[in-house]
């Protein structure tokens, strides 16, 4: 009897999970079904759910990967940005957050403190003060200046710091006994350790890079700087008549993030349980 109740109690979660999947989704497909759509179709109806075999076509697919050169550089500086942020971001972050739970050194609370304090300040206050600091060093309209205040991501400082105070430190004393430098003990010793919290956070670093806008939108001047979220903006017309190239890549933009999460997947449910739990 018991065996049957718990089979019914899987069978009712995994409906009501797949009624929550489905209903989340629903944007998604509907975006996905627009996409086959003409401009026409679009501007009399709307993003919809509804599907007329009839109307669909991949006219706006073709255009894209034909005509839309534009779109392919914007692609590509978006591709650059979120590689380059994600990559260097682990890198510094990693290695705050490492220090700040495994070393004891003067002002290493305060300077926790004063991470706390960034996570809780929303961007848009800070983005003037770091605007006239790109404008004063000289990185207005650049890549540089996308990425500069994203490498080191307060957030991700203290998740790692929160994953890193979960490893064994007696690994690190071994390694010192055989030699290790500091940098040997965190890049050969731990490091591999973390690999969870890495993947973790390159989805989630990756997933704001790339959708980034308000901020590269600022920056950026030139059109052949343009990231995908400001390139796509600039189709929008007050006639419309762009709409359907828009949501067509619109869908094409959702490619990278899922070969992200693809590919760190199984470690992503690991790194934030773990790097949540640590305290």
């Amino acid at each position: 009897m018991k065996k049957k109740n718990d089979t019914v109690t899987k069978w009712l979660l995994t409906i009501i999970i797949a009624i929550i999947a489905f209903i989340a989704l629903f944007p998604l497909i509907s975006l996905i079904i627009s996409s086959f759509r003409p401009s026409t179709e679009l501007m009399r109806d709307g993003i919809t759910f509804s599907i007329n075999w009839n109307e669909l076509s991949l006219d706006n697919y073709v255009y894209i990967f034909t005509q839309a050169g534009e779109y392919w550089q914007w692609y590509g500086n978006s591709l650059i940005v979120s590689a380059l942020t994600i990559i260097l971001s682990l890198f510094f972050s990693s290695m705050v957050g490492y220090s700040l739970a495994l070393y004891n050194f003067k002002g290493r609370n305060l300077i926790f403190l004063f991470v706390l304090v960034i996570i809780m300040i929303p961007f848009e206050v800070l983005m003037l003060p770091l605007y006239q600091l790109m404008i004063d060093i000289k990185l207005i309209n650049t890549y540089t200046g996308i990425m500069l205040p994203l490498i080191v991501s307060p957030t991700a400082v203290f998740f790692f710091r929160q994953y890193a105070m979960g490893l064994p430190q007696e690994l690190m004393d071994a390694a010192r006994i055989d030699g290790c430098t500091e940098y040997g003990v965190f890049f050969k010793v731990m490091a591999p350790l973390m690999l969870p919290s890495f993947a973790a956070m390159a989805i989630l670093q990756g997933l704001h890079s790339w959708n980034n806008f308000l901020w590269p939108l600022l920056v950026i001047r030139s059109n052949d700087l343009f990231t995908l979220p400001i390139g796509l903006a600039t189709l929008l017309t007050p006639y419309g008549n762009n709409y359907d190239i828009l949501i067509a890549g619109a869908v094409m933009t959702v490619i990278p993030i899922v070969i992200l999460f693809g590919l760190f997947q199984r470690y992503f449910v690991a790194g934030l349980t773990t790097g949540g739990i640590k305290g």
